[in-house]
């Protein structure tokens, strides 16, 4: 069996702090914006970043994850707008009749915005909590892109 080692990274309170407002002001931004404008919360992070990217590893880290995550959201969100778009377009094209697809359709597709949005608050409370307390954190299902 493969051990698995996690690479802690050294922090004070300060790089804490930098690394926890990168999580954290993605949350607000996003939420001060609107669910669907989590290009506010990628900036965020994306400030973070680069303020701190030469200073500090344990902050660069987090906020990498931060804006990685929240890009990753903001995505799913526009995939979900996009085929809610192409329901209601096939809703209306059918003249009504294809409302008996598209509305189970749309119900579903409702629940998973409701699973992203949860999620996506879940794990970014969760990752500032662990950057306040100088772990770190990698969030689920996220493309690493920066």
């Amino acid at each position: 069996m493969e051990t698995v080692q996690v690479q802690t990274l050294s922090s004070t309170q300060h790089d804490r702090l930098w690394a926890a407002s990168a999580h954290g002001g993605a949350l607000l931004l996003a939420f001060l914006t609107s669910w669907s404008a989590g290009i506010a919360g990628m900036l965020a992070a994306l400030v973070v970043y680069l303020v701190k990217r030469g200073d500090s590893e344990f902050a660069a880290t987090h906020a990498r994850e931060a804006f990685n995550f929240n890009l990753t959201m903001f995505l799913l969100a526009c995939a979900l707008v996009i085929v809610g778009g192409l329901l209601v377009g096939a809703t209306v094209l059918t003249l009504g009749l294809g409302a008996i697809v598209t509305l189970p359709a749309g119900l579903l597709l409702v629940v998973l915005a409701v699973a992203v949005a949860a999620s996506w608050l879940v794990c970014s409370v969760m990752a500032t909590v662990k950057a306040l307390n100088g772990e770190p954190y990698r969030y689920p299902f996220t493309l690493r892109l920066l």
